[in-house]
């Protein structure tokens, strides 16, 4: 229905790409569904994107935007189909399928056991036959709405690699013959350590925009949608430590929310207003934290994570903070999960329980993490709290050096002009 048959308002551009994020990765599950193709659901979702712009403007959004989308990339799938004189049979046969409802999965297809379309694909995207990054990137790209730059930052590599990574993940489907399909139940551990990669990631995107067209810290609908899909993933497999781990880092990392921001800047975690954070999604949280730890004596990354998360929404204030105790499971994570990144979260942890001098001299030995923001903005941090304002400020300039979002960039060009006031 036309959205001004149903009254609907008219929105502006930035609305529109702002709603079609949200949308479009369901939409392009569905079009690989139907038609097999990653190329082609990506690129007519986007020529959907563009009808869109032109439409949306002087009539308004459809009652149901998710299924616009898909209609129209459907349709358009099938114009760029007819035109191909090689796969005038297949057309034929899609012709006749778009007249048609689709058809309920045949006997002892497995499609059916999942309750989520999305989640489907995402468990096929992740077919043990590509490689574990590519496996996430494609995942990313294809149904987590994430662009290709957004994606090289998260694995901290060059969009151009991050770009050929995609191509060579898309090819090997199509040469392999890697069939769309859902795996059994004795398959599915083989894919969960990916899948849940995927989903941490597009929640951390949404945590953390690293980039924004609306001056925003947050893209709330990733994070939204992050969590739904936890929670499908936690129905199938309730029992799994790390699912249940995961479920309460993105719970409890979400809780906070409404505190992140006040009067439109960014506010650091030891500043928030706590009564603003949502506690029943930190009682979840916990519980979940507490159900996984009971289930297993060698935790994973995840549940490490949300334990350091817990530690952080159990103390009453920023002071009562269990600082040695977040320092200890960070010491932990390095050791089941070792990374650069997770070696610079526990610098700062010992920094804070010990002292900044202490994190200074552990950051200062870390390799690898030259063009990673968050090591200069942290170091910037602990040069402030050391009383060092002039390497502080170099610290915070080569920060803004590489910030993306503009809540950040004004978070950390404040904190230049504070260090330059006498």
């Amino acid at each position: 229905m036309a959205a001004e048959d149903a009254g609907a308002v008219v929105v502006t551009g930035e609305e529109i790409g702002r709603l079609f994020r949200h949308e479009s990765g369901r939409a392009v599950a569905s079009l690989i569904r139907r038609f097999g193709d990653f190329d082609l659901a990506e690129e007519t979702v986007q020529d959907a994107f563009e009808v869109a712009l032109e439409r949306w403007p002087r009539e308004g959004v459809p009652d149901n935007p998710g299924a616009w989308i898909t209609t129209v990339a459907a349709n358009k799938a099938l114009d760029r189909l007819r035109r191909a004189a090689t796969l005038r049979e297949k057309t034929a046969l899609l012709e006749q399928e778009a007249m048609r409802a689709e058809p309920e999965p045949p006997p002892g297809d497995q499609l059916g056991e999942f309750p989520d379309d999305r989640l489907r694909l995402i468990f096929t995207c992740c077919h043990p036959a590509l490689a574990p990054e590519a496996r996430i990137a494609l995942t990313l790209r294809t149904l987590g709405g994430l662009t290709t730059p957004q994606i090289a930052r998260a694995f901290l590599t060059s969009e151009s690699a991050m770009a050929q990574r995609l191509v060579r993940a898309k090819r090997k489907i199509r040469d392999a013959g890697i069939a769309y399909e859902v795996p059994g139940a004795d398959r599915m551990p083989e894919r969960l350590p990916s899948v849940l990669a995927t989903l941490y990631l597009i929640f951390n995107e949404g945590y953390l925009a690293s980039h924004s067209d609306t001056d925003n810290l947050i893209r709330s609908e990733l994070c939204v949608e992050a969590i739904r899909l936890a929670r499908v993933v936690h129905s199938l497999m309730p029992r799994e430590p790390e699912v249940e781990g995961l479920l309460a880092l993105m719970l409890i990392q979400d809780s906070r929310r409404d505190a992140r921001m006040a009067d439109g800047e960014m506010v650091l975690l030891e500043d928030q207003d706590r009564s603003l954070w949502d506690r029943e999604e930190i009682e979840e949280g916990l519980a979940l934290v507490e159900s996984a730890a009971s289930r297993t004596r060698v935790p994973g990354p995840y549940l490490l994570q949300a334990a350091i998360a817990a530690e952080h929404a159990r103390a009453p204030t920023a002071a009562d903070t269990d600082w040695p105790r977040i320092a200890h499971l960070y010491g932990w994570l390095a050791a089941v999960q070792p990374s650069p990144v997770v070696e610079l979260n526990r610098a700062v942890a010992i920094a804070m329980a010990e002292g900044p001098e202490r994190g200074l001299e552990l950051i200062d030995r870390l390799e690898g993490l030259d063009s990673y923001l968050h090591l200069h903005a942290a170091r910037a941090d602990l040069l402030r709290r050391a009383g060092e304002p002039e390497r502080a400020r170099r610290a915070y300039e080569r920060a803004l050096e590489l910030v993306s979002n503009p809540v950040e960039r004004t978070f950390i060009e404040r904190r230049i002009s504070e260090l330059a006031s006498p």
